[in-house]
């Protein structure tokens, strides 16, 4: 018997999750508790002791076996089912009971994605994908450096020189290696063979060329160059809710040069023009076309544009405008 009360016990506490349990069960589990102690009593007098000589014994019979035990599991399940209700379980982070809300507001809900620029590597001509952890520092770093002045090749080496620490010789022979080829497809990259591998998978020399042909392409798709012979650049960049469509054009007129920047906005945004000083700002509510302009006697050396979508990204994306006269 003690077996089986000890299984019926377990039994009944994974069914405290599923039933219902009612306060005023209390009193009735008295009732019945007191009666249950006093036949449990006597069944196990009954079946234990043996009868003193010259007294009749007392006989129970087999039929009332179940039925005390029957009560006494239901007697047990109250009370459990009661205690769970009047002292429940907390969770390892909470100190007292808390109330939490069945659903939250909608507001708190509305998140702004993270870095809603990076699906621009499925544009880039690369041999395998960039994990999407590496890919962003890349896109930090490349715009943390695309206004620097240094030459191409000493860019790309501090782009990525954080992914490879005491590797500056290797990067600096890998990094001359992707200057000199233009990386057109695979079937050029001698150094990475197995364009299937993933890129935890190569080597630390192959990882190095991939980093740093991404970064290449990265500051190229960020910088617009512009001259009198070729007064017109256009760029396209890959955003999680479309296309972004940009066009810059130098226009002079006598002494007077101004630079004229057109986007295509695939949703509501803003952009910035600054350059020496000067600034130009236009926002739309909407997406579609949207420009701005900055006249100035003559073309500063650089100037950079600013494309920020609130509702995909908390950072807007830098481009830098090269013109040369």
């Amino acid at each position: 018997m003690n077996s089986d009360s000890e299984s019926s016990q377990y039994q009944y506490l994974s069914w405290l999750l599923t039933d219902d349990v009612k306060n005023n069960e209390q009193s009735v589990e008295c009732e019945e508790n007191d009666g249950v102690k006093k036949l449990l009593n006597e069944a196990t007098a009954s079946k234990s002791s043996e009868p003193k000589l010259g007294e009749t014994p007392q006989t129970l019979q087999l039929g009332e076996i179940p039925t005390v035990l029957d009560r006494f599991q239901a007697v047990l399940k109250r009370r459990l089912q009661i205690q769970v209700q009047e002292h429940p379980p907390l969770f390892p982070w909470e100190t007292q009971l808390i109330d939490y809300p069945d659903f939250v507001d909608e507001p708190s809900m509305t998140l702004v994605p993270s870095w809603g620029w990076m699906v621009q590597q499925s544009k880039l001509k690369l041999p395998c994908a960039l994990p999407e952890r590496v890919f962003q520092q890349l896109l930090e770093q490349c715009q943390a450096l695309v206004t620097s002045s240094v030459p191409l090749g000493a860019k790309l080496v501090q782009v990525v020189e954080n992914f490879f620490p005491n590797e500056s010789q290797a990067l600096n022979d890998i990094a001359g290696l992707v200057l000199r080829s233009t990386y057109r497809s695979a079937s050029t990259l001698e150094i990475i063979p197995n364009i299937q591998s993933d890129y935890s998978d190569l080597q630390l020399r192959q990882q190095m060329a991939l980093s740093l042909m991404a970064a290449k392409q990265l500051l190229e798709n960020l910088t617009l160059p512009l001259s009198v012979t070729s007064p017109v650049v256009e760029r396209q960049w890959l955003t999680t809710v479309g296309n972004l469509n940009i066009r810059v054009e130098y226009q002079s007129v006598g002494k007077l040069t101004k630079l004229l920047v057109q986007a295509e906005l695939p949703v509501k945004g803003t952009l910035t023009l600054r350059g020496s000083g000067t600034l130009a700002m236009a926002t739309s509510s909407t997406p579609g076309y949207l420009s701005v302009e900055l006249g100035c006697e003559q073309l500063n050396p650089t100037y950079t544009l600013e494309v920020e979508f609130p509702e995909i990204d908390e950072q807007p994306l830098l481009f830098v405008i090269n013109p040369t006269v």
